[in-house]
């Protein structure tokens, strides 16, 4: 564990530290990546790579980590109870060292055979992972979820309510916090970037190349520029399908 700090003294400016100080030396991390179908990564990349693998790529490949583990615990379909519900799998059993979590397009569903969550609910549930993850020693890094076609994806207009409360528990739990509803939204020049998207709210392979650059961009996880290979092709594919969107 990366100089684990207990619960109450941890912030996002110290765990960006210990990040940083972790990955400066030789000891192995474990990561586990987390969230919905959009961590999955499944159907919609179309046979590209998911935010998750190109995490891999970095960390085990160009800055030479072989000995971490990058491991992607998400599921389609699941909401932040899920993971709750599912703790020893999803989670504990992981041991992790860093922790990623995208969640919040399946909990501000309604409609038919929904059960539909409050924002304060979903607050509460953000604020159980966090303290959760944090008693194991992890650091947490919350992410808000990309933005939608909102017109197109009935059920789901209440995107920017449940970003707003994911941005909230960051803040209020002092959290590491990536944005990636506010910088999809501003690749989409105030909407949705429409070449990044494969349906109303399923990112496609260039959209998981934004996701994947603006993680790393926000832990720091910058290979050194001889090896650096898998950062411009990710920017690469993010400005041809603004470009062609």
């Amino acid at each position: 564990m990366p100089n684990a700090e207990s619960p109450a003294s941890a912030s996002a400016a110290s765990d960006l530290r210990r990040l940083a100080d972790a990955l400066a030396g030789a000891e192995p991390l474990n990561w586990v990546i987390t969230g919905d179908s959009i961590t999955h990564g499944l159907v919609h990349t179309q046979g590209g790579r998911s935010y998750a693998e190109h995490l891999h790529e970095l960390i085990r490949g160009e800055l030479g980590r072989t000995r971490d583990a990058v491991i992607n615990t998400a599921i389609s379909g699941h909401r932040i109870t899920d993971i709750l519900g599912d703790w020893d799998r999803r989670i504990a059993t992981w041991n992790p060292d860093i922790v990623t979590l995208m969640i919040g397009t399946n909990d501000m569903a309604t409609g038919p055979g929904q059960v539909t969550v409050e924002p304060a609910e979903f607050v509460a549930s953000l604020r159980e992972f966090v303290t959760r993850a944090r008693a194991a020693g992890a650091i947490v890094v919350l992410q808000t979820p990309p933005s939608i076609d909102i017109p197109n994806a009935p059920g789901r207009e209440r995107i920017v309510e449940f970003a707003d409360a994911a941005r909230a528990v960051a803040a209020s739990e002092d959290v590491i916090l990536v944005d990636q509803h506010a910088r999809f939204t501003d690749l989409g020049n105030g909407g949705v970037p429409w070449g990044m998207m494969n349906d109303p709210f399923h990112p496609n392979a260039a959209g998981h190349a934004a996701l994947a650059l603006e993680l790393a961009n926000a832990l720091d996880i910058c290979p050194q520029p001889d090896r650096d290979r898998t950062l411009p092709l990710l920017e690469a594919l993010v400005m041809a399908a603004r470009l062609n969107g």
